[in-house]
């Protein structure tokens, strides 16, 4: 059950995802990219504020200044859940975000698949969560992973989700301040698409790649420059096609100590690897 905030309002969280490695292993003839990758969820988690109407309306009332409420994947979800199932409720819907937007780590979508959960429960829907994640993938190719809750190996455009437990870990996140363009990066002629699928137990002797890393790094030099500073420190990696890169270290006071060097012109986070999501965690309860 939803912890209350106030009287007709509950708490839900959004955790964000890293892309421990992205292949890109070809083009579609819709245009889609077919993927491997592997979902690695994290405790940043952005607050989703819900508050159920009863005059079917849908709005957002708080959330990022530069999207338009309208359009927010937030309500996009809303009504795509009230449309698969015909509820006559509506929501108000607040997102205090604290993932980082446009970084490469789902931020958007995490908050989609957030209020798909929330809504189904509080709407008293009694979807399935293969269901949900229906609903949730034409919102974005990262929905279903949250909304199914689990690190996952992907495969597909991601929505082939198979769920693996992941060695505890802590990650150093650096946002360097830039915003990617996803949509340039995989429309860019030197984006590598053939890379040979390969196994989990291949990824875990080699750790993969990033395919999009050779592309973000010609383009956003910003980008490159964090890339290379934090790999003084670890191994680092682009999560998704950025801006944010990571490093996986084995304690929270690895990770601290990194975080206190980054330097002050990029944010800097220290999080925790999940297996599980809060959210599934709650709703199991």
């Amino acid at each position: 059950m939803a912890p209350a905030m106030s009287s007709g309002t509950s708490l839900w969280p959004a955790p964000a995802k890293l892309n421990l490695f992205l292949h890109v292993t070809g083009r579609r003839a819709d245009g889609y990219h077919e993927l491997q990758t592997l979902f690695q969820l994290v405790d940043l988690c952005d607050t989703v504020a819900i508050e159920v109407r009863e005059d079917g309306r849908i709005e957002r009332l708080e959330g990022p200044a530069d999207i338009d409420p309208d359009t927010d994947l937030t309500v996009r979800a809303a009504r795509a859940l009230q449309a698969a199932t015909g509820a006559a409720r509506g929501a108000s819907i607040r997102v205090r975000k604290h993932i980082p937007i446009g970084g490469g780590l789902g931020g958007g979508s995490t908050d989609a698949a957030t209020v798909l959960l929330a809504l189904n429960y509080l709407w008293g829907c009694g979807l399935e969560i293969e269901d949900l994640a229906h609903i949730g993938l034409p919102l974005g190719a990262d929905v279903p992973v949250f909304v199914r809750g689990f690190s996952a190996w992907a495969e597909g455009v991601g929505e082939r989700l198979e769920p693996v437990t992941l060695p505890e870990r802590w990650y150093v996140i650096i946002r360097p301040a830039v915003s990617v363009s996803t949509r340039e990066v995989f429309q860019s002629p030197e984006l590598t698409r053939n890379t040979p699928l390969i196994t989990i137990r291949a990824f875990l002797d080699t750790g993969g790649r990033n395919d999009c890393e050779p592309v973000v790094r010609a383009r956003w030099p910003e980008v490159a420059e964090a890339l290379d500073w934090l790999a003084r420190h670890a191994p680092s990696r682009l999560t998704g096609t950025g801006s944010c890169v990571f490093a996986a270290v084995a304690s929270c006071a690895d990770a601290e100590r990194i975080a206190a060097c980054v330097p002050d012109k990029w944010r800097s986070f220290v999080t925790r690897g999940l297996n599980v999501s809060p959210l599934r965690t709650l709703l199991s309860k």
